[in-house]
């Protein structure tokens, strides 16, 4: 035993190369947090322009790791707690392209509110760092860590702005309840691992390998049900899915509008990739007993997301309401536990993350001084004075209603086909369905904008620079996957890790 104890401690290899993204976020949000915080003041609009920086040399990074995985194969890092494939690599691009527009938006944003300074772009990063975990995490205590790095940042952004009243009620409702959320999640995990003896997910040692069809699960098998059961829970709540959905109305309408539009892109991506690679990857031999749940989970969240939101008169509500249907629409992907419905999730969240941004974008400047200009009453007129911006607002709700042209019709065709595919022919016609319902929602802010009568209150609305870049990049993705949806959705099909249980 002495021998042993006395034995040097030998860490796992380490490759270096693959992990630059998670480096390169962890550098610059440590450089926003504390480098920025011992240093004078920076210049006007240095702090979006690092965080900018950040997130843009990530993209590059991962679009350069992509050619690497597709010369040399996917495989394990840091003792096979992480997982380098293109799937890990389509998220981690996502986030980092959320987190880009994002800071683009909150730059004017945080100077109009008073707020400007280093802290929120700093989370920011610290936030999609855990998001990259999540997404890459082939263990489940890893993703569990990922999972935490990502929410603790978010309670902070989410109460950020001190002014308001509301951002405060939002930060204490989401730390409340995200904090049930995480040990529904924790619980998951122990009583998988007591089920499978394993933490990890894939691999010759992994709870897929454990749980494949030739393993017995026997007395152990109402342990694994509960630990599915808890699993789910705690990802839909951070999925926004039905009936774990109540925070997200208030804390959409309360967090400063940046930070929203932060919520609903990167942070749906992240979580959904962690869904996908426990319940389709790792749980794949046990999808009999998820499958039938996910199915009746997403019939709920796409009928209230979809009802809901339409007897909503506050933007922000209503869009919170619109991301709960949208959640429905990918766990129709998730559901098919197939390829395609992989490859058609992954389409939908990338595409559903370029577009919300630009459409919380709008919804930043319409806002104005106070970020409380949010009602039906405050787009009147737009189309008038804004015809630009009108327009690309209108773009990003028919894109969310599925408009044919647009990336978010291929996105829903993507993941209704994979439905259809896996003969779960109700869910389909169920999505359909609340996509025409959803669509009136939609109409009520164009209609808004273009045909009721009278001036909005308050002040003029403004287009800074970076809003408008954003806006813009938002925009021309949005209908560049629309007119040329192919190379997208090769990319996303290349991105699915191999499915070995039987179909």
């Amino acid at each position: 035993m002495l021998a042993q104890a006395t034995q040097p401690f030998v860490g796992p290899s380490i490759e270096w190369w693959p992990l630059t993204p998670l480096l390169v976020l962890l550098g610059g949000g440590l450089v926003l947090l504390v480098a920025a915080a011992l240093t004078p003041t920076w210049p006007r609009g240095w702090y979006a322009l690092g965080s900018c920086i950040t997130a843009g040399a990530g993209l590059v990074l991962s679009i350069l790791l992509w050619h690497d995985v597709t010369q040399h194969g996917d495989r394990f890092l840091v003792d096979d707690v992480l997982r380098f494939d293109r799937f890990s690599l389509f998220i981690w691009i996502t986030i980092f392209a959320a987190v880009l527009l994002t800071s683009l938006l909150s730059d004017d944003f945080l100077r109009r509110e008073q707020m400007d300074g280093p802290e929120v772009y700093g989370l920011f990063l610290m936030s999609a760092l855990g998001g990259l975990v999540m997404a890459a995490a082939n263990d489940l205590i890893v993703l569990f860590l990922g999972f935490e790095c990502l929410s603790i940042a978010l309670y902070v952004l989410a109460a950020s702005n001190r002014r308001r009243a509301e951002s405060s009620e939002a930060g204490i409702k989401y730390f409340v309840l995200g904090g049930f959320s995480s040990a529904f999640l924790l619980y998951g995990i122990a009583l998988l691992y007591g089920a499978s003896g394993t933490t990890r997910l894939t691999g010759p040692t992994g709870v897929d390998a454990v749980l494949s069809g030739n393993y017995t699960v026997g007395k152990e098998k109402t342990l694994l049900l509960v630990a599915i059961g808890l699993l789910i829970v705690g990802l839909g709540f951070k999925v926004a899915a039905v009936p774990f959905h109540v925070w997200t109305p208030d804390v959409y309408q309360g967090a400063p509008t940046p930070v929203t539009a932060f919520m609903a892109s990167a942070v749906k991506a992240a979580a959904f990739a962690a869904m996908l690679r426990v319940l389709v990857y790792g749980l794949q031999y046990r999808q009999d007993d998820w499958r039938p749940v996910i199915w009746a989970i997403a019939v709920v969240t796409l009928a209230v997301g979809s009802v809901l939101a339409v007897v909503q008169t506050n933007v922000k509500r209503m869009l919170a309401y619109s991301s709960i249907s949208h959640a429905g629409f990918i766990l129709v992907g998730v559901q098919a536990s197939s390829s395609d419905g992989t490859s058609g999730a992954l389409v939908y969240l990338l595409t559903y993350a370029v577009f919300v941004a630009g459409t919380f974008g709008v919804v930043t400047l319409v806002g104005r001084t106070g970020d409380a200009g949010h009602d039906l009453d405050s787009y009147k007129g737009l189309g008038r004075r804004h015809p630009v911006l009108a327009f690309s607002l209108t773009i990003f709700l028919l894109a969310q209603a599925g408009v044919p042209l647009t990336s978010g019709f291929i996105a829903k065709f993507g993941v209704i086909t994979a439905a259809v595919d896996r003969h779960s022919y109700a869910l389909a016609i169920i999505a359909m369905l609340s996509a025409v319902i959803a669509a009136f929602v939609y109409l009520r802010i164009i209609v808004s904008m273009y045909m009721a009568e009278g001036e909005a209150p308050g002040e003029p609305v403004r287009v800074p620079a970076s809003a408008g870049v954003a806006i813009t990049l938002a925009l021309g993705f949005t209908l560049l996957v629309g007119f040329l949806p192919g190379w997208l959705v090769d990319l996303a099909h290349d991105a699915v890790p191999h499915l070995t249980a039987a179909r």
